[in-house]
């Protein structure tokens, strides 16, 4: 499993509490960070794994949210 080399700034302002398409826009700057399947795999299913405030949570963890 291979994860970034930096945290990728992700912006979340305008998604109108769309846990989906947060969980995309994260998954999508990890790639882009240079993250490998395995560790986009492992942020969605512990994005998934709970309710909204769950996916917030998990998305300042694995990116800096602005």
């Amino acid at each position: 499993m291979k994860a970034p080399n930096e945290k990728p700034e992700v912006k979340l302002i305008d998604e109108d509490g769309n846990a989906f398409a947060i969980i995309g826009r994260v998954s999508r700057a990890l790639r882009n960070a240079g993250a490998d399947k395995e560790y986009v795999d492992q942020f969605r299913k512990e994005a998934m794994s709970g309710d909204y405030d769950n996916v917030l949570q998990t998305a300042m963890k694995y990116a800096d949210v602005i």
